[in-house]
């Protein structure tokens, strides 16, 4: 193997786990700030201007607190199932373009750890493995309110992976690839190219499945506050609980760079300016989930279930079997 693009590899590695560890962190920052604005609050304000040093103090608490293990808990899973929440985030990460390709010092950077020929279908089965996370946490509890969160986590999951997957499907017919890459390029001739306008029910159909994927409001069934504490993570303290923190917020990220790169012309034609539009792109799809969670309220899981089997399912194979006879004729 090539020693420099091996070292390439090491680097890339290390800042994604870097980056996108601490934007988890400023992620509750900005959720906060936005929640607070759009309920007439103020948010964080005592720690730092304007609470910016808020991050900072709610890292050295999850780094300092004790990590407790209760009594009847199954112990070795218990311990593992946070660090597979997180590393399955991280680990879908290997697959996404966060920027085109540049030149730094002479040498030719491609900011995406591994571009694979099958990155979506990589993508899609680490975030069905990332189900084990919360399922396994919440099994090995020794509390009925995580027992039933994982039960919830199972069937939103299972539910929405099948939305997702099909969604995607009729596009990756258009496209002829998996590749992430070859998405971009494909939409790579400006606006006019852009996915969306040829596959507008699957953007809505993959859009819904990330609120689902992700768990956030109001699809947020799986950890619900006001209905079983804190779901999976009830027993949870410390850096055990950030894990899966990290681990939801981090997924928000990527998933955020996916929708763009799938349905909105990526970074286009890897100008400095198509950088900024995704990066663009990406931060109001992030801030998307946020509005969400001000604006809406969570539904009951039987109305979950209902929008999945008998609405956005049909829906996603109606749209495959279109666009098959689209491109036959």
């Amino acid at each position: 193997m090539d020693t420099a693009y091996l070292i390439e590899t090491v680097i890339k590695i290390v800042v994604i786990l870097l980056v996108f560890s601490a934007l988890a962190g400023i992620g509750t920052y900005f959720e906060r700030k936005v929640l607070a604005f759009m309920q007439r609050r103020l948010g964080p304000m005592n720690v730092g201007p304007y609470g910016l040093l808020q991050v900072a103090a709610d890292g050295i608490k999850l780094f300092t607190k004790e990590d407790i293990i209760p009594a009847n808990v199954v112990t070795r899973i218990f311990k593992i199932a946070p660090v597979i929440t997180a590393a399955t985030a991280f680990l879908a990460a290997a697959a996404i373009p966060f920027l085109p390709q540049f030149t730094l010092f002479g040498y030719t950077v491609h900011p995406i750890v591994a571009d694979v020929n099958i990155g979506i279908l990589y993508i899609l089965g680490i975030m069905g493995v990332g189900l084990y996370g919360p399922l396994l946490g919440g099994m090995a509890s020794a509390n009925k309110f995580a027992l039933l969160s994982a039960a919830r986590a199972a069937a939103v999951f299972i539910s929405y992976e099948v939305v997702t997957g099909l969604s995607i499907l009729a596009p990756i017919m258009m496209v002829g690839s998996l590749s992430l890459i070859d998405f971009n390029n494909y939409q790579a001739g400006g606006i006019g190219d852009w996915i969306i306008w040829s596959q507008p029910v699957a953007f809505i159909l993959f859009w819904i499945a990330a609120f689902a994927e992700t768990g956030r409001t109001p699809f947020h069934l799986i950890a619900n506050d006001h209905e079983i504490i804190d779901g999976f993570g009830t027993e949870y303290s410390g850096m055990r609980w950030g894990l899966f923190f990290i681990g939801e917020y981090a997924n928000m990220f990527f998933i955020s760079f996916v929708i763009p790169l799938l349905f909105l012309g990526g970074y286009g034609d890897g100008s400095f300016l198509g950088a900024l539009a995704l990066l663009g792109k990406m931060a109001f799809f992030f801030f998307f989930f946020l509005w969400t969670r001000a604006a809406w309220p969570d539904i009951r899981p039987d109305q979950l279930m209902w929008l999945c089997w008998k609405v956005l399912m049909p829906l996603a194979v109606i749209n495959v079997v279109i666009t098959g006879f689209v491109m036959m004729f």
